[in-house]
């Protein structure tokens, strides 16, 4: 919540912190997440500020109509959870103890009154404020700079489980640093609140915020405008890396509803939200928001895409004339996928079931998660879509074939689902952890592969062998680009490990796998993180084949 206004008075106190540059290490640093078991899928719910900003009619009234609204509209039934407030509850100055107030106007019955009833609807409730002295608001509400235990102590008394923590008028602190002080207070109140990173992006805080909060904002604030929802858009879509259950890329609230967009913009801009595995907060006035619009925001279709409990944000699959294709795997092998017309004509977009990456089957499944209409093809996947508008499609096979008789290379083959800890999967190169295609030749202590699959832990890629092969082998070890880090791999049979190397690090000469494969509906190639701090384990499964027939 940048506040522009604001921004500009708060340039002066907060320009150190905006300088600091982080260290990046040659190797990318895979996605952690905080691990307080919070935020496994990426919060739903409401925040008032888009709607009220800090006007009157945020106030009591509102926040307890929102949760009457949530039960009986059915946004509840959908996922929705939070209800949360913004800046401007609080009184201008602590009191006597050091404490925040709630504003007797606003919440005259206190922020505990309010609380308790959202918890009543079966909901919980968020509150917010800012790691600086002061809030972004010009009318000067106290923030948590040097109050980090304080503050939490009172929020959780309140019952509160979810805070906004701004970053206004922070005094030039390192970011980290004051965040970091937060998530240790609010660990040490013994109440699960989830942990919301507020700082624009402008500290690149998806490098270090994973084991910090559980989502952090990747931009400045939205507003209510086609333009201005893209521009975050095209921010915070490049992100896809750092996600994961637990830490998720945060571009800001959901506009849809407030009237700046057509439905058809607003569809656009929850069909990319989801496919982002962004946090869905509605920043609309449900009392106000009409039955087009709320029919979107209640699209179970989509809204299961977003809360996937694989948690994989998508990735952009290509970008040709303003024209976007974004994929992205879910839990069951199914793959979502958004047509995105970013153009001021009806435009005519295409992918294949390959370039998604869904693997290799002689049908598909297209359900439109928007008409609910249905169809097959034998790879292609294309619609027409409106100026502004989006298609978004749920693939999964048809009916899928095994492997020929033969011996086959693995890498030949097409994969039913893959996920790679940093970069992607790579056929008969390494995994160099940036695009497809940048990889090297596979190489292991010096030895050299044709062919193979280049990796990085934590990975998994799953083949359908329809209980038509007998045998697996390949040779394994990490990669001379790195020579560094250290890495376990598995091979599984279904559900039976069938090979383990064991722990394996860049000294080590490559090691031969084999196993049985009889009667096995699926091959899962798995590489874990052989335990240390490194994160260059960038791995080969090196002349991988498999014998069928």
């Amino acid at each position: 919540m940048s506040r522009k206004l604001v921004a500009a008075v708060a340039a002066l106190s907060t320009v150190a912190a905006f300088v600091v540059a982080l260290v990046v290490t040659v190797a990318a640093v895979p996605a952690q997440a905080l691990e307080n078991g919070l935020a496994r899928t990426p919060p739903m719910g409401f925040n008032n500020w888009n709607t009220t900003n800090c006007r009157a009619e945020f106030n009591e009234k509102m926040v307890m109509d929102t949760a009457d609204i949530f039960v009986s509209r059915g946004l509840k039934d959908a996922g929705y959870e939070y209800v949360n407030i913004d800046d401007c509850w609080a009184k201008t100055s602590r009191n006597a103890q050091g404490n925040l107030e709630p504003d007797p106007v606003r919440f005259p019955r206190g922020i505990k009154f309010v609380a308790d009833y959202v918890h009543s609807k079966g909901l919980k409730f968020g509150i917010y404020t800012s790691a600086g002295t002061k809030t972004c608001n010009t009318a000067g509400f106290p923030g948590g700079l040097n109050n980090e235990q304080r503050d939490a102590n009172l929020f959780a008394s309140w019952g509160v489980d979810y805070l906004k923590y701004d970053n206004c008028n922070n005094q030039g602190v390192d970011a980290k640093q004051r965040y970091t002080k937060m998530r240790d207070a609010l660990a040490a109140t013994g109440r699960p609140i989830v942990f919301s990173i507020c700082e624009w992006g402008q500290n690149k805080p998806w490098e270090w915020a994973q084991n910090v909060g559980n989502l952090w904002r990747t931009t400045g604030d939205i507003n209510d405008s086609y333009s201005k929802m893209v521009d975050i858009f095209k921010k915070n879509l490049p992100l896809a890396q750092y996600a994961k259950p637990g830490a998720w890329n945060d571009p800001d609230m959901l506009e849809v509803g407030n009237g700046g967009m057509t439905a058809t913009e607003y569809r656009s801009h929850f069909s990319l939200w989801a496919i982002m595995a962004a946090p869905l907060l509605i920043g609309a006035d449900l009392r106000k928001v009409n039955t087009e619009n709320f029919t979107t925001l209640l699209n179970k279709d989509v809204i299961a895409v977003d809360q996937d409990t694989l948690g994989i944000q998508g990735k952009q699959i290509s970008l040709s004339s303003n024209k976007y294709v974004i994929s992205k795997q879910l839990s069951n092998g199914d793959y979502a996928v958004v047509l995105f017309n970013n153009n001021s004509s009806a435009q005519t977009i295409s992918t294949t079931a390959s370039a998604i990456g869904i693997g290799s089957s002689t049908s598909y499944n297209l359900k439109d998660l928007w008409s609910k209409s249905t169809q097959t093809t034998t790879g292609a996947i294309s619609a027409s879509v409106p100026a502004h508008g989006t298609v978004m499609y749920r693939v999964s096979k048809g009916v899928r074939t095994p492997p020929a008789a033969g011996t086959h290379q693995v890498s030949d083959l097409g994969w039913d689902s893959a996920t790679s800890g940093w970069g992607p999967i790579e056929k008969d190169r390494s995994n160099n952890t940036q695009a497809g295609g940048d990889g090297r030749t596979l190489t292991i202590n010096g030895t050299t592969y044709a062919k193979g699959l280049g990796v990085h832990a934590v990975s998994e890629i799953t083949y359908y062998l329809g209980g038509a092969c007998s045998s697996f082998s390949s040779s394994v070890g990490i990669d001379d680009e790195t020579a560094n880090g250290s890495v376990v791999f598995q091979v599984f049979a279904d559900s039976t490990k069938i090979a383990d190397s064991g722990r394996m690090t860049g000294a080590d000469a490559a090691k031969q796998l084999t196993g049985s494969l009889a009667n096995a509906e699926q091959l899962r190639l798995v590489v874990t993180n052989g335990g240390d701090n490194i994160n260059s384990d960038h791995a080969d499964w090196a002349a991988p084949t498999i014998a069928c027939g």
